[in-house]
């Protein structure tokens, strides 16, 4: 939890609504945490443990689950932001400079992630010493933001962009930055009080210098729903409590109970005594009990079976799969019986690729945002008074089906022989397989070879 004591240079009104921002901050902090922690397969025992097969006293028993990683990474991964295009269908020169300057492609990546985590990221602005465009991603465990129905849009936020990075001391922000329609405020910590001290940076966009990315909103919740809401986080208690069960079932099913009757007292000291010894041994020895006259009776009980465990995880695989939309194979369920054909395996990713439509459109307003903002702050604007042909520009994404190449190149074919000069084209190349270097090498190349006839022609003539 954030704590921050008196705040110098700072308005009351945005004051106000700095500390409203950080008592929603401090609210959600838990729930967030919680978020990254299945994220990180990072679950307790504790967490799982209905206190009927699982003893209490191996609480310290760590099981690893990769299932929150996947339900995020996997969607993430089919979100493939490819910079911008602009309106003649190239990309714009001072639009790609932003991009590459600010490294927005991987930028986006990492955000994508937090977005599909927590329900949103936000993406914040600022001008540098040189007067150029700094974007920056933030996660909600450092960032914040206020919705404002009314104008369809956030109307303030904060972010916190340096901590006390001492490990002796408390992980307290050093800095954090208030961002309104008007000002950016950059809060800097009073040595190793509470207290904060401002200098505000005014700028003329006519609303704050940044924007949430969004995944799933409602009109309750502005701000998106997290890819790991309650049901997901209960099915992934469920697969650690059962892969914990089966371990404790493996160990038994390794060490069967035996049982030894009508032995005497001395006989009986000896065997409690090693039972390990008396488990690997060979050959096991006792002479009949000459108080009660009875031989001794050794026997074995039925070794239990891991396999309730493995059906139950399956089931909870199938319902994981079912509520997270990734593929059975995804979440480890292997069919044995048959291979999977190809239409199988599309049938089994297109919720996926339908969400990952969902996700890019979303994001597609937002990017378009935050880069008409980047060329504002550059031009010493706002977004209104920018020429209609620089905010002409949509980000690009590829084809989040993923289609192989062989796919793709027998349709841009197709195309090309239906489509006059389609074939000269760069998303000809693309659809071949060829990345964008490549396309520059082998243009560049066509560039020097028609040169190299021009110049013979020339000497021939």
């Amino acid at each position: 939890m954030i704590s921050v004591g008196k705040i110098h240079g700072m308005t009351k009104e945005d004051e106000e609504l700095f500390r409203e921002l950080l008592k929603e901050f401090n609210a959600h902090e838990d729930k967030n945490k919680e978020k990254q922690r299945y994220y990180e397969g990072a679950i307790r025992l504790s967490e799982v443990n209905l206190g009927i097969a699982l003893p209490q006293n191996i609480r310290g028993l760590e099981i690893g689950c990769e299932w929150g990683a996947k339900t995020v990474d996997v969607l993430a991964a089919r979100s493939m932001f490819d910079g911008y295009v602009g309106k003649n269908g190239d990309s714009a020169d001072q639009v790609k400079a932003i991009a590459d300057r600010n490294a927005l492609v991987s930028g986006y990546m990492k955000a994508c992630k937090d977005e599909l985590k927590f329900g949103c990221s936000f993406a914040t602005l600022s001008r540098d010493a040189m007067g150029n465009s700094k974007i920056r991603f933030h996660s909600p465990l450092t960032a914040t933001a206020r919705w404002n129905g009314e104008l369809g849009r956030i109307d303030g936020g904060f972010a916190i962009v340096a901590f006390d990075q001492q490990p002796d001391k408390a992980h307290k922000p050093t800095v954090i930055n208030l961002y309104t329609d008007s000002l950016i405020y950059v809060m800097s910590r009073r040595g190793e009080t509470e207290e904060f001290d401002c200098i505000a940076y005014p700028h003329k966009m006519g609303r704050p210098l940044m924007e949430p990315l969004v995944w799933n909103p409602t009109s309750a919740k502005p701000f998106g729903r997290s890819r790991l809401k309650y049901p997901i986080r209960n099915l992934i208690k469920g697969y650690v409590r059962t892969i914990a069960n089966a371990t404790i079932g493996l160990e038994f099913s390794t060490t069967p109970q035996k049982y030894l009757l009508g032995v005497t007292d001395e006989q009986f000291d000896a065997v409690v005594s090693d039972k390990f010894r008396q488990y690997v041994g060979s050959i096991l020895t006792a002479t009949h009990n000459p108080e009660s006259g009875e031989k001794p009776t050794f026997g074995q009980l039925a070794q239990g079976s891991i396999q309730p465990h493995i059906d139950m995880m399956r089931t909870l695989s199938t319902q994981f799969s079912a509520a997270s939309g990734l593929s059975v194979t995804d979440v480890g369920v292997v069919n044995d019986a048959n291979p999977t054909s190809s239409d199988a395996i599309l049938a089994q990713t297109q919720t996926l690729v339908l969400m990952a439509e969902q996700l890019n459109a979303g994001n597609t307003a937002a990017l378009t945002t935050i880069v008409l903002m980047a060329l504002a702050i550059e031009q010493n604007t706002t977004i209104e008074e920018l020429d209609e042909d620089a905010k002409d520009i949509v980000p690009h994404f590829k084809n989040p089906a993923m289609p192989s190449v062989s796919v793709t190149a027998d349709a841009a074919l197709k195309i090309a022989s239906a489509r006059q000069g389609f074939s000269s084209t760069d998303v000809f190349l693309e659809m071949l397989g060829f990345t964008q270097a490549d396309i520059r090498r082998i243009k560049a190349q066509e560039q020097r070879a028609r040169g190299q006839e021009l110049l013979l022609e020339e000497s021939e003539a």
